[in-house]
């Protein structure tokens, strides 16, 4: 018999995503796992109640009861009025970028609660599987935001994304060329912006101009490459990943105030503290402001805007996961897989993820340590 999986409704500031579609339901209910769905969880991403019954789940009241599970699937991190769900024996599975978050992190630890962060699943080759899918949407839709927001309705430079025969169009930097520049760049490019993205890894940006043709600019991210080019362009997408740990503050307070005022900032990277100085979180019901003349859009979950688009691309990512942990249990599923090893964060009342430990300067206990495994 599987474990008891439950799936709450997500809380956050017009979070319409889910942690599992009908369809993800089905296959666990069918390997012996009970799953539990809070009352309304999928109807902002367009899944009524009936859709999860007929897939074999039980469609529970309140959030209580789908928190009372043995597993918790979840999209985005517990937040204060959720802190009280936690208890030692929980297994959480979700989105939680601890190095951003002291006081949820020391929640996790305090409760006891097993806390497996999709952003940390690493393969061996580097590759986060369970990040990548939300990248790809914050990368495509940080454009569309970043060229709505220059509209002079929204106080913007009252241009044109891609310009018309004639006029220039305009000027994209895109700071960090992984999943979330790479999207962006292919959303700006395909816009017909002039497109310039910052990254360090040579071979990095040698695959970005062969992909896109050379239609873009890479250049090395240096401070200096980073000033020019966020002075000089019209959007800037905060683009920079340090899997885990707090993102770097590449664009400074000055680099910000040197922009044309009606510029554009987007820091897709708030989750992990943002990589731009003067962003802070914002919400979907409060999504902007400004500073010195230059709109900040810093959505902590801007995917939650597309919530039938990310809810399918999240489960298509996250399902062999929750498979494993539902059949075999956290201890042996994270055994067979060094990947899913490294997704684990906290696990009873130790931090095991370094960066996190690193950043509140809490003890840093190995999960080989604690299990066995080959883990970070």
């Amino acid at each position: 018999m599987g474990m008891i999986v439950g799936v709450p409704k997500e809380v956050k500031d017009r979070e319409n995503r889910v942690g599992m579609t009908p369809a993800g339901v089905a296959e666990i209910a069918a390997r012996g796992a009970q799953v539990l769905v809070e009352r309304g969880a999928g109807s902002g991403s367009g899944y009524a109640d009936g859709e999860y019954e007929r897939a074999g789940a039980r469609i529970v009241p309140a959030a209580a009861d789908a928190w009372g599970a043995e597993m918790v699937v979840k999209v985005k991190e517990p937040t204060h009025a959720e802190y009280g769900f936690l208890r030692p024996g929980l297994l959480l599975f979700t989105y939680l970028h601890l190095a951003a978050d002291e006081p949820l992190t020391r929640a996790l630890l305090d409760s006891r609660t097993t806390g497996i962060a999709y952003e940390t699943v690493q393969l061996a080759s580097n590759f986060l599987p369970l990040l990548n899918p939300m990248s790809e949407v914050a990368g495509r839709m940080s454009i569309q935001v970043g060229a709505h927001y220059l509209e002079k309705t929204y106080n913007g430079r009252g241009m044109l994304l891609g310009g018309v025969p004639g006029v220039a169009p305009a000027k994209v930097a895109i700071v960090g060329g992984g999943t979330v520049g790479t999207n962006a760049a292919q959303m700006a490019l395909g816009m017909g912006a002039h497109v310039t993205v910052l990254e360090k890894s040579i071979e990095r940006m040698r695959y970005l101009s062969e992909v896109f043709g050379g239609h873009l600019t890479t250049l090395y991210s240096t401070t200096h490459a980073v000033a020019e080019s966020v002075a000089e362009a019209d959007v800037v997408i905060g683009a920079v990943l340090i899997p885990g740990a707090r993102a770097p503050r590449l664009v400074t307070e000055a680099m910000v105030h040197a922009m044309r005022p009606g510029s554009v900032v987007i820091d897709v990277a708030i989750d992990q503290g943002g990589c731009i100085e003067t962003a802070r979180p914002t919400s979907h019901s409060d999504p902007v402001y400004d500073v010195g003349g230059v709109t900040h859009y810093c959505v902590t979950n801007m995917p939650g805007a597309v919530p039938r688009t990310s809810t399918q691309a999240l489960t298509n990512a996250t399902l062999p996961y929750v498979v494993a942990l539902a059949t075999q249990g956290m201890e042996e599923a994270v055994g067979r897989d060094a990947a899913l090893a490294k997704g684990v964060n906290t696990y009873d009342g130790r931090c095991t993820e370094a960066p996190v430990a690193s950043a509140f300067t809490i003890p840093y206990t190995p999960l080989r340590d604690l299990l066995g495994v080959a883990a970070s």
